[in-house]
């Protein structure tokens, strides 16, 4: 992908950004809120536009996707499954091998100290598995 295409980069921040005006609602606000908290905790991440309108953040690696719903705002972790959660963030998809979500409802707020910790964990497993692959090529 170039920085021209739209799912990727500065086309797919706008997009994001969009996505979030366009809820004009607690569930934008959200969305922005933890958007924020993901670029807190890495300054290089990639903001990517997939599967015809998911937010998906990106570090060696997909981190996380950013879903709106009626009822909530689902950020889905791609390996979830592998990431220590002592604050209990993880309420959502559960029973998988490889995914964890977090679900916030109106009115909830997630512990952003916590949410950032797990973001920087997403990465250092991804970075891992990076440079796993590489030593054995």
């Amino acid at each position: 992908m170039t920085k021209s295409d739209p799912g990727q980069g500065q086309a797919a921040s706008e997009l994001i950004s969009k996505r979030i005006a366009d809820l004009a609602d607690w569930r934008g606000e959200t969305l922005g809120r933890m958007r924020k908290l993901i670029k807190e905790a890495d300054p290089d991440v990639l903001e990517e536009w997939k599967w015809m309108g998911t937010p998906v953040w990106s570090h060696d690696g997909i981190l996380c996707t950013g879903e709106s719903y009626k009822d909530k705002v689902k950020l889905t972790f791609a390996k979830g499954a592998s990431l220590k959660d002592p604050a209990r963030l993880f309420n959502a998809s559960l029973d998988g091998n490889a995914r964890r979500a977090i679900d916030i409802h109106e009115g909830e707020e997630v512990d952003a100290s916590a949410f950032k910790t797990l973001v920087r964990e997403a990465i250092a497993l991804n970075s891992s598995r990076k440079s796993s692959k590489k030593a054995k090529s």
